[in-house]
């Protein structure tokens, strides 16, 4: 049995591809013209599937300038060649050609009722994480999913450890355990470390809890464990003061990070009130160093809060990234590590957060711990 080819489409395909259109489903179909744009759109990659010669299936990619979120707009397997993987073979076509345009996640929206194309999803890792109510033509909703999609350089097998945060509040102490695992190999985090670190480091307050950590209370607690950081922060602080509602806890957070910062001083941490650049840090990496890095958390974790990441590589193209916001079972162990490379590109609008256009970077090269 022949398996599917996938290459792109062409105009010689439109009448196949409004065939399979019909074939495929009853509401909802791409229009002879709306492929002819498709196909001359810079924004769009139309894939066929080809099996005997046939296209047997197709699937639209959409992109659009500035977002590093592609879409899956449709995708379609002829209904006479069940059981040949087409479905598959094209889904993971469209998840190479996102990554090849430098999109680390894929989106899609799939009708509630279509349970084979569900199955698939689920199967080839993507998320549930909203719908869409009445959405097709005949009412129906749209479930919406969405993948992560991880390049897999050969880095990646040798990736430093990594360890989860274990509350919303803590990517931060997570990111400092990954740090000192990186600078010694021997290391092994006693129970409860996280959340001494957490103490150590934290400023922030925020509404409905505890609340994370500050670029200065950062750097002060790797130092004290031993770590030789370097900070790269945009603008002199404080920071987050967004985060508290109350005239009291910005007071408070204030003062607390001036404390910091003057003991990164009398530590002697270097303290650079620029960003680090790209070519830096991307220099620093490829000698070994690495970093720890205040990302926006609606581009990582949907939430509009800083968030800390642990970059600890690059290879070709991509930067090599530990985020300690791992998905949890029930008892709170991470179901996977959340490892992945990402375009340079997207790392770049990662690493703004707020609208003071904050940047912050730790980072460290190894040595021996005092």
């Amino acid at each position: 049995m022949e398996s599917a080819t996938v290459r792109p489409a062409a105009a010689a395909d439109i009448e196949a591809l409004i065939a399979l259109e019909h074939a495929a489903f009853s509401t909802d179909r791409i229009s002879p013209r709306s492929f002819r744009r498709f196909l001359a759109s810079p924004n769009a990659a139309l894939l066929v599937a080809e099996v005997d010669g046939r296209v047997a299936g197709y699937a639209l990619l959409l992109f659009h300038a500035g977002h590093a979120i592609a879409r899956l707009y449709s995708i379609a397997a002829s209904p006479g060649l069940a059981g040949r993987r087409i479905g598959a073979t094209l889904l993971d076509a469209a998840e190479e050609a996102a990554v090849a345009r430098g999109c680390p996640r894929l989106r899609l929206e799939v009708h509630e009722r279509n349970a084979a194309a569900i199955a698939l999803y689920r199967k080839s890792g993507y998320r549930e994480f909203g719908r869409h109510p009445h959405y097709y033509e005949d009412r129906g909703h749209a479930l919406r999913f969405e993948k992560r999609l991880q390049p897999r350089p050969a880095a990646l097998r040798d990736a430093p450890p990594y360890f989860h945060q274990t509350s919303e509040f803590t990517c931060g102490p997570a990111c400092i355990m990954m740090a000192l695992a990186w600078a010694d190999p021997s290391f092994r985090p006693s129970p409860g470390l996280e959340f001494r670190l957490w103490r150590e480091a934290t400023t922030i307050f925020t509404t409905s809890g505890p609340g994370g950590c500050d670029p200065y209370g950062m750097a002060v607690t790797l130092k004290r464990h031993g770590l030789a950081p370097e900070l790269h922060v945009s603008h002199a602080g404080p920071y987050f003061l967004d985060s508290a509602r109350s005239a009291d806890k910005r007071r408070i957070m204030g003062m607390a990070q001036g404390e910091f910062r003057r003991q990164a001083e009398e530590l002697k941490i270097p303290i650079h009130l620029a960003p680090l650049a790209e070519s830096a840090l991307i220099g620093e990496l490829q000698k070994g160093g690495a970093a720890i890095v205040l990302v926006s958390g609606f581009r990582m974790i949907r939430r509009r809060v800083p968030h800390w990441v642990f970059v600890f590589g690059r290879e070709g193209r991509y930067v090599l990234v530990h985020d300690p916001a791992a998905l949890r079972d029930e008892e709170g162990n991470a179901l996977a590590a959340e490892t992945y490379a990402v375009p340079p590109s997207e790392f770049d609008r990662m690493t703004r957060y707020g609208r003071d256009d904050l940047r912050a970077a730790i980072l460290m090269r190894k040595g021996p711990l005092s």
